[in-house]
Formats: structure tokens, C-alpha cells, sequence
């Protein structure tokens, strides 16, 4: 394993002090006090605990840094160099359920000279299980201290996909092509997973869990981290078009996959978000 760099040193730190406090209240989620935002998009007092420590903690280590967080929002100005993509709990409804599969999610993006952003280091980390997923540009992928590399399989026969399945928010123009993607998918796969932290689903594939990964319409903050780390662990993540996302400045439909599965994957997801009916 490389040395951590000064990044990503600051980013598991930080990560680490705020999941201390998550499992604690993940100990006691019935007795926390939960206000809704919305059917089904849950927030509750850790989570905005958790957003303020790692704030807090990487504000410190590098000021001046732009912040993309996913419930304070946007801050840092326009023209930043550096900027972090910060969702402090993703998978909350699962959190709130007492379901253990949820992380924390940073990513670090970098504006070159000449305007481009590209994604310099990403970290997830699943208190639960103490597995920490990370990557840095051009240094690889890791789980905790082994290297990650996507899975080899090449048939589509012996691939598992994950994906999130729209629930009662999601806007209708995703629901029919989401279906479509899963109607040609089923018949073609060993199996299609729903585990509800979009996060943690990219991890999985940067780590040869899964085959594979599609959804529609993710915020930045839910993938941020993961698109490097599967970039970075030998795969693909990309939008329906193959387009680099690096930017993730709007919502963004992502496909990830492995070498081999990533291409039909997402012309498969393409043509359903093209057809008209």
C-alpha cells in the first residue's frame, strides 16, 4: 500500500472522528429525533452532526477549500482550485431503520489551469464493517490496506448489477426508463441488487462485488468518491454517453462497470433513456 498523502490522510481522519459518533447513534436510532425532508429522503440529527465535524476537521487542515455538502449546500465561491464533495451519511434510510449498510462518503475534486476538474481523491467508509474504500488519481484503489481491482467476469450470465430502484420522490420521467433498463437486464443476469446507499454500491464494483452499477439521476455528493475509486481500481464510471463526470456540477446518471461489462451496460441504459415510448 502507498503512504497516505497530507489528503488523504486529513480525509480518513476526519471520516474516522465522525463515524465514532454515527455509531453511537446508530446504536440508539429509535431514540432519535428525525425530521423528513421529504417522502422517503430522511435527515436526522446525525447526519447533520456528521456533516459539521467533517466540515469542520477538513476546513481546518486545508482552508480555504471550496465545500459541496450535501445539507449545507454549496460555499468557497465559484472560482475555487480545490473543492470537497461531503455526504456525511449515505444510506440514511437505512441508518434510520437500524439496517447496516450506510457510509460516509468525501470526495476531493481539482480545477486544472486550464478549467478542467477532475476528481483527485475519493474515501468511503462503512463504519459498520470498518472498511474503508479510497483512492487517489493516478495511485489506485484500496480497501483499507489491499488493493482493489474489478471483477474479470466477461458474461453477462454470471454478473450481479446494482442499481437504486426509484422510490415515492423520484420523478416519473425516471421510473418508465429505470423499468426498461430492468426489464432487459433480468433475463440476461445472475441477479439485480438494491442496497440502498449509491455510495457504497460503487465501492462494491471497485472492489469485484458486483459487475456493475447504474442509476439515474444521483446527486453529487453520492458519487463523487465512488466514480474514482472505480476508475481507479482498473473499471468504468462514466454517464450513459461515456462521458467523464469529473465535473459533477448537476444531478448525473452514472454507469459503472468493469472492462467487459461496463460497454453493454450502458447502451443498454442509454436506449432506454432515448426511446419515446
Amino acid at each position: 500500500m502507498p503512504r497516505l498523502s497530507p489528503h488523504m490522510t486529513v480525509m480518513q481522519m476526519a471520516a474516522q472522528k465522525a463515524a465514532k459518533r454515527l455509531l453511537r447513534d446508530f446504536a440508539e436510532v429509535e431514540q432519535l429525533q428525525v425530521s423528513i425532508k421529504g417522502p422517503g429522503d430522511f435527515v436526522s440529527q446525525a447526519d447533520m452532526r456528521a456533516e459539521a465535524s467533517i466540515r469542520e476537521d477538513l476546513a481546518r487542515a486545508r482552508p480555504g477549500y471550496a465545500f459541496l455538502m450535501e445539507e449545507s449546500g454549496s460555499s468557497g465561491g465559484d472560482n475555487w482550485t480545490w473543492r470537497w464533495i461531503v455526504d456525511p451519511l449515505d444510506g440514511t434510510t437505512n441508518f434510520l431503520h437500524g439496517i447496516p449498510h450506510w457510509a460516509i462518503s468525501i470526495g476531493l475534486q481539482r480545477r486544472l489551469p486550464d478549467g478542467t476538474v477532475e476528481l483527485a481523491a475519493g474515501l468511503i467508509y462503512n463504519p459498520v464493517n470498518n472498511e474503508m474504500f479510497w483512492a487517489e488519481k493516478g495511485v489506485g484503489a484500496f480497501l483499507n490496506e489491499r488493493r482493489l481491482r474489478v471483477s474479470a467476469r466477461r458474461d453477462m450470465i454470471e454478473a450481479v448489477f446494482a442499481t437504486g430502484i426509484p422510490f415515492a420522490k423520484v420523478p416519473g420521467s425516471r421510473r418508465l426508463p429505470f423499468a426498461r433498463v430492468l426489464g432487459t437486464l433480468m433475463p440476461q443476469v445472475a441477479g439485480i441488487r438494491r442496497f440502498g446507499a449509491a455510495a457504497l454500491d460503487l465501492a462494491w464494483v471497485a472492489a469485484g462485488r458486483y459487475d456493475g452499477f447504474w442509476e439515474f439521476g444521483l446527486k453529487p455528493w453520492d458519487c463523487a468518491a465512488g466514480l474514482l475509486i472505480v476508475r481507479e481500481a482498473g473499471g468504468y464510471a462514466t454517464d450513459e454517453a461515456g462521458r467523464d463526470l469529473g465535473a459533477l456540477d448537476h444531478d448525473v446518471n452514472v454507469v459503472a462497470g468493469n472492462t467487459h461489462l461496463h460497454a453493454p451496460l450502458r447502451e443498454i441504459v442509454a436506449e432506454a433513456l432515448t426511446r419515446t415510448a
